[in-house]
């Protein structure tokens, strides 16, 4: 990224300065045999127009360009020092600053999640992945999400437009672990997924959708997942009706703000002494508390409370059910 842009605004007016002080310099030194100290002393109290007197007393020739460098300074010395000082008082220069701390943030992060927009399941998202303790990158292109987003993730939100590849790269897209694109046209959540599939063929990739015809056009783009809000919160209500106990114990449980953690344990994430081992020998119940409660098969198959015989094989996964302490203590376990 070319960070001199940041410096735009002053490029004129340090230039005009920079102009007038090596004219009258020179002018100094050539007119007045003036040694480079003087004469650069001269022409800033010219300048500036502070009154001080001359270093030497000045010939009928030195005191004409006197006139003159008073003449062409005095305006352009104002509209400069100006232009200068609100650049700095607006703090304008601090983007630059801003800018440069956000990318060093942006290299250091790796196996992060890239959430592509900060309108409702944006902003959800973000808080989810934050209770977690999940570092992950916001990209919004509109002006007002994004100082609202400064002042709850700070080093984390990065301007621009998420459909272009060179944004979703300076977002650290070639190590993510995950992207989530929430964007409200299902066109441009479709580009994402191109893109970022091509960018990072490993990623995982939750998009929205909108329409019903979306969902087979964008798991073909690359999606892995895809979720229609409309459907899931009318689903949600529909279940509320007939099972509000149920669903209300799912979302105590699935629930970000309780003691309780389901969390899901990968073949390719277990240490080698415990990879291609069964339940039973895993032993997770006694080692932390937690309970398996649910066997995801290397066929993509679902099973609801796998029986001790069940071994993880690559492409498996457990899900287990615990609180805090137990998942923290089974990581330490597995770590």
């Amino acid at each position: 990224m070319n960070h001199f842009r940041y410096f735009s605004k002053i490029y004129f007016p340090v230039g005009i300065l920079l102009l007038i002080t090596l004219v009258g310099t020179s002018g100094y030194m050539l007119i007045e045999n003036y040694n480079l100290l003087n004469a650069f002393y001269m022409t800033v109290i010219t300048m500036a127009t502070v009154g001080f007197s001359e270093v030497h007393p000045l010939s009928d020739s030195g005191k004409m360009f006197t006139a003159f460098l008073i003449c062409t300074s005095f305006g352009t010395f104002a509209y400069a020092v100006t232009n200068i000082t609100s650049y700095i008082v607006n703090g304008e220069y601090s983007k630059f600053f801003k800018i440069r701390r956000l990318n060093n943030e942006l290299e250091k992060l790796e196996n992060h999640v890239i959430i592509c927009g900060y309108g409702r399941n944006g902003k959800q998202a973000a808080r989810v992945l934050r209770s977690h303790g999940q570092r992950f990158v916001v990209i919004e292109e509109r002006e007002e999400p994004m100082q609202a987003m400064v002042e709850k993730y700070p080093h984390l939100v990065l301007k621009g437009d998420a459909t272009q590849d060179e944004i979703l790269i300076q977002a650290g897209i070639l190590k993510a672990r995950s992207l989530i694109t929430t964007l409200p046209v299902d066109a441009d959540n479709l580009f994402i997924v191109l893109s970022a599939r091509s960018l990072n063929p490993k990623l995982s990739i939750i998009s929205r959708a909108s329409d019903d015809n979306s969902d087979k056009k964008l798991k073909t783009a690359g999606a892995d997942h895809v979720i229609m809000p409309d459907m899931v919160g009318g689903a949600h209500m529909a279940s509320l009706v007939m099972k509000p106990d149920v669903v209300e114990f799912m979302d105590y449980i699935t629930g970000v703000s309780v003691d309780i953690n389901l969390e899901e344990i990968t073949f390719d994430k277990l240490p080698e002494n415990f990879q291609n081992k069964t339940i039973s020998e895993l032993d997770i119940r006694n080692k932390s508390g937690a309970n398996i409660i649910g066997f995801k098969t290397a066929d993509g198959n679902y099973v609801i409370n796998p029986t001790p015989e069940t071994k993880l094989i690559p492409n498996a996964k457990l899900f287990v059910l615990g609180t805090g302490e137990q998942i923290k203590k089974l990581k330490e376990i597995f770590s």
